[in-house]
């Protein structure tokens, strides 16, 4: 593990910080911390950011209740960017989007590639989930499919 004292923060004070979903592993965001909002970041295990705009720290979800709840922050080879890596409670664009990056310059956005990184237990058991609810076995489920 690394010091805070270890990262680089540029002429403003301010890191990237870039912002990755734990569980499908969309970049969400990319915003900018200062030391103090990396500071909260730590100690609240929620992020918290510096606005370049506002010049004013903001804490994500604090107005829209879509709080990202940190798992880890690794910081690159040059310790002048962070990754974060949260469990988000909701959309994590102020447009309501899932992520903020919904914009293809070159190719498509792939929201189903997320699932190739789920591990094949957790959706058998959520399948075995919501075939208990639903009270059906799994020759049902294979026949909607198949129909």
């Amino acid at each position: 593990m690394i010091d805070i004292d270890e990262l680089v923060f540029d002429d403003r004070g301010l890191i990237p910080a870039i912002v990755q979903d734990a569980t499908s592993k969309r970049v969400l965001t990319v915003a900018y911390m200062n030391r103090e909002s990396l500071d909260i970041t730590l100690k609240e295990g929620k992020t918290c950011f510096w606005s370049r705009h506002r010049k004013v720290l903001w804490r994500k979800g604090e107005t829209s209740g879509n709080f990202q709840h940190v798992v880890s922050i690794i910081a690159d080879c040059d310790r002048d960017a962070l990754v974060v890596i949260v469990n988000k409670d909701g959309p994590a664009c102020h447009m309501g989007t899932d992520s903020c990056f919904e914009y293809p310059l070159v190719g498509d956005v792939d929201k189903s590639a997320a699932l190739a990184d789920v591990p094949t237990d957790e959706l058998m058991a959520e399948l075995k989930k919501r075939m208990k609810a639903e009270g059906k076995s799994a020759g049902d489920i294979t026949e909607e499919l198949v129909d």
